[in-house]
């Protein structure tokens, strides 16, 4: 990986959001609202393997920063607002869920123009 700090936020980002995921998975395993939990769990273990790849192929993907920005940001919303919604029963703020999910969305449309764009 190059010295980039938006590199190395991708991947601060990466280790993260792969904790959160398994943290998420174990308060599902053992709490009460599996579902939000184990929703919340499961975007974060398939988002941080992405923001790893995106850390590590940096100086190759030239839509690294937007799409990591937009994943691991996303994420993080969506993920927290899901927590919050399970343990204090209200979420963030309203529509910060969708906002999360359809920043991630964009996050991979931005990975898929990737394949376009050179550096």
């Amino acid at each position: 990986m190059n010295g980039s700090p938006f590199a190395r936020i991708a991947l601060f980002l990466a280790g993260l959001i792969g904790a959160g995921g398994v943290v998420f998975s174990a308060m599902a395993a053992h709490g009460d609202d599996q579902r939000l939990l184990g929703a919340a769990a499961a975007a974060c273990m398939a988002q941080a393997p992405a923001l790893l790849a995106l850390a590590l192929g940096w100086e190759k993907i030239r839509t690294a920063l937007p799409a990591s920005l937009l994943i691991g940001l996303g994420c993080l919303l969506f993920a927290c607002d899901l927590v919050f919604r399970s343990r204090l029963g209200h979420g963030l703020f309203p529509m910060a869920a969708p906002t999360g999910g359809s920043m991630m969305i964009l996050g991979w449309i931005a990975v898929g123009l990737g394949a376009f764009l050179r550096r």
